[in-house]
This record gives structure tokens, C-alpha cells and sequence, in this order.
């Protein structure tokens, strides 16, 4: 039952006591300490990177290099009046920002933040006791995650609908038909990593990606690593897929009619889900904690049990700064472009891969001929292009049709 519920790897002994109970405690502590001081180093990042690119200073002020605006802006939200409109539906308007902010705090429970993996399968010892650097590790702890992001996207839903409003209305239509549309490619794209390590457990998955080229981003061949980048981006509402509250169309978009703590309540959120789901990447795709050896070099070595912590933290960084450099570089799509993008690329392109690789896989499983299982695969793909092109060159002439009668 303690496996089932996973409460603690270390539970799985049936030991209790105050040392355990001190291990889990210690846990839960470091991951809200990790979410909440994580949120205000991204927001002061994103502001110092940007401002790089763009020329600027950025926060200089507060603390040393302006590391302390975040605190400053928050501190200055708390002290804000909370408004409530008259037409807003109370319960659901108080209700939806917890809802965004939650999710991110509780993807991190499953992510392993650490661990040994220097001759060994990633545990650590203590206070006498052997357990992972993460707090829990349901064998399903996958669907956990993307049931979590999901209910995340539902607060930014329910935020706008809640509002009484009709511009924070518009937003949240567009977060549900965004989150249904890039949904489907990142989960494809996630099918393919499951393919390769052959199980939900996140602990698992890393433990599976020992080498270099054990790392999913090479046994997949890139394209799904690519999707769920992409899709990721687009889940969590960043540039250039920041439909939902684009201020040129919507005001605000779903967050026009919130102020104070309520507001920085998305705001955390936000750049929390950022730092969550670049951890979830990493986890899937570039080994998670395990080391990037050069040789049998390990450059953390030295930080003996805590070498995976810093590899983590090293590999969460970089696709930190790719997102604000994608921030920072590319301009909002049009609404049309971001469903057919959604729709009539990325998932397409990831069914498409997935069945490349389960029959590349049932093919070195049956020991059949690779050439010829490539050049099937080929065959097939080029067909269903053709289709698909035809497909689409068929409706964009009935749609030129009625718009013409018109």
C-alpha cells in the first residue's frame, strides 16, 4: 500500500519514526523554499537578461544587481487593494488564482531534484536511511504531472469566466482552445519518451538515461524533444503563444479584472511554471540528475551525494535562459497561426515520429531488416503527407469559396 501511495520511496520498508518523519518534513520544506525563491530568481532573470538584450541597465536598485525588485514588487502587491467587480461569480473569482498557483508547487513533489549516481542508482543516505531526492515517486508519477499542468490551465479558465467581463472572457476561451490543441502534441511527444524507458515513474525514467546517449533527446531523435519544448511554451501561455492575455486585443486578457495579492498570484505562477515544466523537460529528455561525464570525468564529483543536485540546477538554468531569450526575440503569433500551427503541424509531426519509432522498436524487437523497416516508415509518412496536404488545399478552397458568396 506504501508503494501504491508513495507517500516516501523510504516508506516502501514500513519503517516509521522521527527520523522519517524528519526526511519528509525536510522534503517538503526544501521544495516550497525551492518554489517560492526559485519564482523570485526567475522574475529578476527574465528582467536582467532581457534588459541585456535590449540594451537596458534592468533592476539595478534593489540589492545587489536589483536581485531584490521581486521582493520589492511583492511586498508592494500585498499593500494593494483587492477589488472584486460586481458582476464577478465570488467564490470562482477568489478561487481561480490558487488554482494556477498550486499546480506549480505540487509538479515539483514528483521531480527528482538530486542523488547519487556515481556507481550507484541515485539514493542517498539520511540520517541512517535510504531514500530519493524527491518527495514522492508514484509509479505513475507522469500522469500526475500532466494532470496537474492540466488543472493549472483550468484557474486561468475559470479566472476569466469569473470576472464578469467580456475581455477576460475572450482570454479564457482562447486558454481553453489553446490547452486542448498543444495538450494533444505534448502528450504524443511525451508517448514516445514512455516508448523508450517503459515506465510512468519519473525515477525510473532518469535512472534509464545513465550516458550520454541513454538521454532521451538522442534516443527519440530530437523531434520530441522539439514538440514538447514548443507545446510546453504554449501550456504555459508564454511568448509567443501569450494569446491569453494579450494587451493589444484583451486589455489584460484573463487577469484585467484582479489586483493585489490575487494578481501576484498569477504573477507567481507564471514564472513558477516556467522553472516547474523546464525541470519536467530536463527530467524526460537530458538525464534529469545524472551527470554529463566527459570521459569518466564528472566536473561535480567533488559535491559527492549532492553532484545530481547541482547537474540539475546546472540544466535547468540553460532552458531557463532559452525561454527568456525566446521571450525576448520572437513577436506574438496571430490567433489563426497558433491554431494551425497546433493542429496541422506539431501534431502531425509527433503521431507521425511515435509510430516511427514503435516500429523501429517492434522491428529490433522481431529482429526484422532496419533498411526496410525505414524505408516502410518513409513510405507511409509520404503518403499520409499527400493526403493531408490535399486535405487542407481542399478546405482552404471551400473556405475561399464562401467567403467569396459573401
Amino acid at each position: 500500500m506504501s508503494a501504491l501511495l508513495a507517500i516516501d520511496p523510504l516508506l516502501n520498508a514500513g519503517e516509521w519514526g522521527p527520523k522519517v518523519l524528519a526526511i519528509i518534513l525536510l522534503k517538503v520544506i526544501a521544495i516550497f523554499a525551492l518554489g517560492l525563491v526559485g519564482t523570485m530568481f526567475m522574475v529578476w532573470f527574465e528582467r536582467k537578461v532581457v534588459s541585456g538584450m535590449h540594451n537596458r541597465i534592468g533592476p539595478n536598485k534593489a540589492g545587489p544587481f536589483g536581485i531584490l525588485q521581486t521582493l520589492a514588487d511583492g511586498t508592494k502587491l500585498f499593500m494593494k487593494e483587492t477589488l472584486l467587480p460586481d458582476k464577478a461569480d465570488k467564490f470562482v473569482f477568489r478561487l481561480a488564482p490558487f488554482l494556477s498557483f498550486l499546480p506549480a508547487f505540487l509538479i515539483w513533489s514528483v521531480i527528482p531534484l538530486g542523488g547519487d549516481f556515481n556507481g550507484h542508482d541515485g539514493t542517498v543516505t539520511w540520517f541512517g536511511h535510504t531514500t530519493r531526492v524527491q518527495l514522492i515517486d508514484p509509479p505513475v508519477g507522469i500522469l500526475v504531472v500532466l494532470a496537474l499542468s492540466s488543472i493549472a490551465v483550468y484557474g486561468i479558465m475559470l479566472a476569466g469566466w469569473a470576472s464578469g467581463s467580456k475581455y477576460p472572457l475572450l482570454g479564457a476561451v482562447r486558454a481553453s482552445a489553446q490547452m486542448i490543441s498543444y495538450e494533444a502534441a505534448l502528450g504524443l511527444s511525451l508517448a514516445a519518451v514512455l516508448l523508450f524507458s517503459g515506465s510512468l515513474s519519473t525515477s525510473n525514467i532518469v535512472l534509464g538515461q545513465a550516458k550520454l546517449l541513454d538521454w532521451n533527446i538522442v534516443a527519440t531523435g530530437f523531434v520530441p524533444f522539439a514538440i514538447f519544448l514548443i507545446a510546453m511554451t504554449a501550456e504555459l501561455n508564454r511568448p509567443p503563444f501569450d494569446l491569453v492575455e494579450a494587451e493589444q486585443e484583451l486589455v489584460g486578457g484573463f487577469n484585467t479584472e484582479y489586483s493585489s495579492i490575487q494578481f501576484a498570484l498569477f504573477f507567481l505562477a507564471e514564472f513558477m511554471s516556467v522553472i516547474t515544466m523546464s525541470g519536467v523537460l530536463v527530467t524526460l529528455f537530458l538525464g534529469g540528475p545524472q551527470p554529463l561525464r566527459i570521459g569518466d570525468v564528472d566536473i561535480f564529483d567533488w559535491a559527492g551525494a549532492f553532484g545530481g543536485t547541482f547537474w540539475m540546477i546546472v540544466k535547468v538554468l540553460a532552458f531557463l535562459y532559452v525561454y527568456v531569450w525566446i521571450r525576448a526575440t520572437l513577436p506574438r503569433l496571430r490567433y489563426d497561426q497558433l491554431m494551425d500551427f497546433g493542429w496541422k503541424l506539431l501534431i502531425p509531426v509527433a503521431l507521425g515520429w511515435f509510430l516511427v519509432l514503435a516500429a523501429l522498436q517492434v522491428g529490433r524487437d522481431k529482429d526484422w531488416n532496419v533498411v526496410a523497416v525505414i524505408a516502410a516508415c518513409l513510405g507511409v509518412l509520404l503518403v499520409a503527407y499527400v493526403l493531408f496536404t490535399a486535405a487542407l488545399n481542399v478546405a482552404r478552397k471551400n473556405r475561399d469559396a464562401q467567403g467569396a458568396a459573401y
